[in-house]
């Protein structure tokens, strides 16, 4: 199972049991509403949080390995002019 399946899953997981929560608890059908939205936001500000870090990290390994590329290009054609 890969990290991301499981990280979706605790997600998930937590979403729908504070929902459960929220819903049971005996409280003012507006206060719930509230609730439930403040959750709502919540949620979409850890998923937005989540997928920019993993959104750096990609662009942080891409510009890395084009960079190793650039390196190893330099360094090729430095020896195949000395080989001339």
């Amino acid at each position: 199972m890969s990290k991301k399946n499981v990280i979706i899953g605790i997600l998930a997981g937590a979403v729908a049991g504070a929902l459960a929560g929220i819903l049971m608890a005996p409280d003012k059908g507006s206060n719930t509403r509230k609730k439930i939205a403040g959750k709502h936001k919540e949620t979409v500000d850890g998923i937005k949080s989540g997928f920019k870090h993993f959104a750096d990290t990609v662009v942080n390994k891409f510009s890395g390995a084009t960079d190793g590329v650039s390196e190893k290009t330099a360094n090729t054609g430095s020896s195949a002019s000395q080989v001339n």
